[in-house]
């Protein structure tokens, strides 16, 4: 008999379907279950009526199933608890096991294990040990009644599943048994899991499971799990599954799709090479099932991905990347380096010490940084009780700090995603890397590697040679000794304070860049981080601001990824006069005969302001509102532009022209992607601004059109700039917000009966996304005019890549004025049909 691998390695497997559906179709009575107490504990009938378990398997086996899932989806002692049964958790899930195994002969058989009715993260009424401890049971006697793979399935919370796995893997460990382990989750309606993870979240947070196959299953049917399989597809390294409901049930309980109508949509995961193994979930039977095994007959598997990704993940996965570096790490959820947050974790405030973490991500933080280390508290105990607050508070990555591996550990406990553990080094050899790397392997994270090795004169390196070496030896101990992936390192070179007068750290602002710089090419599969303000300790506050942003500016010359930083007060390079550039340079670059003296005497008992504003013009003032991404002073500006100009010409003066100064800058690396995001921002609030005094057209609805920036985009100035001026000329106009899938855009079609659609995106990687998002359009029926425009599309792109994905007629729009003129073109009869021949 061929391995379970094997088998989907040459051809698609089919999973049998819902066990629920054919037993509540079985007429059972409450004298089936045992008895009153039991009834609807469809576990339990793997004992009271073994015989209709036997049948629901073999009618699966008659339909065509290669692989048969046990009646031990409620079998967690909690779960079973709501019965009276959890004591009995084990035998009833060997009972299942084997009945499974005894029907299905030469075929496969996977240990299936739900959610359970309790969730770590959601309602917070289970302990990660209870889970743990309920998996590792149930585990154990899935292997012990014979099955061929462990299935953790409609997974709703990735920590649930992180200690469901370790349990697993734990009753493997004492069966001396190496078996597969599968997981599925469930992706609700509203694109994510029910404790907020998305698809690529939960594959990057799951990475370090060594899974045998991931997949989705349940919540939806398979129209809504389109895009989702589509990127798990693209991602996983590993076997990817589905098994979808037989569409959504309607007020009676009736699930929507037939036997028929669900292999026809199936077909298009499997002709994509989406998929390895495909089932059904609720609302399937036998009929279903035979449908699906017949309609994936002789179709070739999908194969899986060469190469795992590089991310990192909270709630909200982040991929770090030449276009989006450097990433800022907050650094103010940190007792040591603030006095606000040390006070809050000290008064026991800990709800209000998250909402600091939130500052720092609506200040463009996009990792948060969290240290609890007070030598006069019990850092473990305040870690345990801030985690539990600052992961509701916040969805980005968090970057776990402390030297206590305990600590490390009771944090992990905590994230769903895949966090990054701040720090290992080599000061006592390999000792803290004996302790860390383990909780790694265990829970998943990423590694910042400090260049710090035993050596009692120069431990923590300095100069750029000493760094690169201490990084090369690290690399070869965590990649080939310990096993860590090569994508998970994270190098730290070092910052130095340069303003304190000590001599050993004059000039070590150039060794840190050049190291950055020397590391990023000798392992350019691997990310380096600094501590930026650590250059600028001891110096003026107002000059501490400067010396930062434009030491910041030369790392991110140099390829630095991420930047630990306080993004409330990041100083913009582009910004500061030129004058504190050169003093902030020569001291960086120890420059002139006395750079320090220079630099602290030139900020001596200032305070950061900016340049008097009413010295430049009222459209000067409103492009550099723009550039500098501020907003104080920005709405009276407007008002007084608005007795001289048009809300449009505003816009389409002094307005655009600041942001095509920001993208100048953010093109010559003078701006990074956070300060781009701010003065975006600030274009919204000025162009909201102007929207209330633009005239209306009085005319009747033109057309309605639905917009929306593309998914993997949070960038909407140039779509909302086409909502109100198409608003304004008599459209109507559904803005469906940023980073929109696929299935949301045909879900407000069919609610909203638009008149086209139009797609916007300002990354590279948006134009791609649009030629997938027209394809899903297009498969779903829908055949409107299809208005598409952004930074990174162009015309020829438009025609020779999206155009021919959709179908229907595809238009490019270079900006929002040239999208009202199509429309207007369009939706007037005299001029529709030379743009249509166009």
């Amino acid at each position: 008999m061929p391995s379970l691998r094997d088998a989907l390695t040459a051809r698609i497997l089919v999973l049998d379907g819902a066990m629920g559906t054919m037993l509540q179709a079985a007429g059972l009575q409450a004298a089936d279950f045992g008895g009153a107490r039991y009834e609807g504990c469809n576990e339990h009938l793997n004992l009271t009526r073994p015989d209709v378990v036997r049948a629901v398997h073999a009618a699966y086996l008659d339909a065509g199933a290669d692989v048969l899932s046990t009646n031990t989806f409620g079998c967690a002692p909690y779960v079973l608890g709501e019965y009276g049964l959890a004591e009995r958790a084990w035998e009833l899930t060997l009972a299942g096991a084997r009945l499974a195994r005894e029907a299905a002969g030469a075929r496969f058989v996977v240990g299936a294990m739900g959610p359970g009715t309790r969730s770590i993260s959601v309602t917070r009424n289970v302990t990660f040990d209870e889970v743990l401890a309920a998996y590792e049971l149930q585990a154990g006697a899935l292997v012990a009644g014979g099955v061929d793979a462990l299935l953790l399935e409609t997974a709703q919370d990735t920590l649930n599943l992180k200690a469901a796995a370790l349990g697993v893997r734990r009753a493997l460990r004492a069966a001396g048994r190496e078996l597969p382990l599968m997981v599925s989750g469930t992706i609700e309606p509203t694109g994510t899991m029910l404790a907020g993870q998305g698809v690529e979240a939960l594959y990057v947070s799951l990475e370090h499971l060594d899974l045998f196959s991931i997949g989705l299953n349940c919540a939806t049917g398979p129209e809504f799990m389109t895009d989702h399989l589509r990127s798990l597809g693209a991602l996983s390294t590993r076997f990817v599954s589905v098994y979808p409901n037989a569409g959504l049930p309607d007020e009676r309980g009736q699930y929507a799709e037939t036997p028929a109508s669900l292999a026809f949509k199936l077909a298009r995961f499997v002709e994509e090479g989406w998929v390895n193994l495909v089932g059904g979930c609720c609302g399937t039977t036998p009929a279903h099932i035979r449908a699906i095994a017949a309609m994936v007959r002789g179709r070739p598997p999908r194969v899986p991905a060469a190469r795992e990704p590089q991310a990192v993940s909270g709630i909200e996965v982040v991929y770090p990347t030449d276009d989006n570096r450097p990433l800022l790490v907050g650094e103010r959820t940190n007792v040591i380096g603030s006095r606000r947050f040390k006070e809050l974790v000290v008064a026991e405030r800990f709800e209000e010490a998250a909402e600091v973490g939130r500052a720092q991500v609506r200040g463009g933080a996009q990792v948060l940084d969290l240290c609890l280390a007070n030598p006069d508290r019990d850092e473990a105990a305040d870690m345990d009780r801030f985690m539990a607050q600052v992961t509701r508070a916040v969805k980005v990555p968090l970057m776990i700090d402390s030297t206590d591996p305990h600590v490390l550990e009771l944090a992990l406990r905590h994230c769903q995603g895949k966090a990054i553990v701040n720090s290992v080094n080599l000061e006592d050899g390999e000792e803290r890397l004996a302790k860390v790397v383990p909780l790694l392997r265990t829970y998943g994270g990423a590694v910042v590697v400090g260049t710090i090795d035993e050596d009692k004169q120069q431990g923590m390196a300095v100069t750029c040679a000493r760094k690169l070496a201490i990084a090369e030896r690290c690399h070869a101990l965590l990649t080939e000794r310990y096993g860590i992936p090569a994508r998970d390192l994270i190098f730290d070179p070092l910052v130095f304070p340069i303003g304190t007068g000590d001599a050993t750290y004059a000039g070590s602002a150039v060794e840190t860049l050049e190291g950055v710089r020397a590391i990023t090419q000798r392992f350019p599969e691997c990310k380096t981080i600094l501590g930026v303000s650590n250059v600028s300790f001891g110096l003026p506050p107002a000059g501490r601001e400067v010396l930062n942003s434009v030491f910041l500016y030369h790392a991110t010359k140099a390829g630095l990824d991420y930047a630990i930083v306080n993004t409330e007060r990041l100083e913009r390079y582009p910004s500061i006069p030129e004058e504190e550039r050169r003093l902030a340079e020569d001291l960086l670059y120890q420059r002139g005969a006395d750079p320090l003296g220079a630099f602290a005497a030139h900020f001596r008992d200032r305070t950061r302001a900016p340049a008097p504003a009413r010295a430049l013009s009222l459209d000067e003032r409103l492009a550099r509102y723009i550039v500098e991404g501020s907003r104080d002073g920005l709405v009276a500006d407007l008002d007084a532009k608005l007795g001289e100009a048009a809300p449009l010409e505003i816009i389409n003066g002094p307005l655009m022209r600041g942001m095509e100064e920001v993208g100048r800058l953010f093109n010559d690396n003078q701006l990074i992607v956070a300060e781009v995001l701010q003065s975006a921002e600030a274009m919204k609030v000025a162009v909201g601004h102007l929207e209330r005094f633009m005239e209306k057209s009085q005319s009747a609805t033109r057309a309605t059109l639905v917009l929306a920036t593309v998914k993997g985009d949070v960038h909407d100035i140039g779509k909302n700039l086409v909502e109100i001026i198409l608003s304004n000329n008599g459209y109507r106009v559904i803005n469906l917000g940023i980073k929109v899938p696929p299935e949301e855009l045909i879900a407000a079609y069919h609610a909203h009966k638009p008149d086209a659609i139009g797609l916007s995106g300002l990354l590279v990687k948006s134009a791609q996304q649009m030629v997938v998002t027209a394809q899903d359009l297009r498969v779903a029926g829908i055949e409107l005019p299809l208005f598409v425009g952004g930074a990174a599309l162009t015309r020829k792109f438009t025609a020779t890549r999206i155009a021919p994905e959709y179908g229907g007629l595809t238009v490019y729009a270079k900006d929002a004025m040239e999208g009202l003129d199509l429309a207007n073109r369009l939706f007037s009869a005299p001029t529709r049909e030379a743009l249509v021949l166009r």
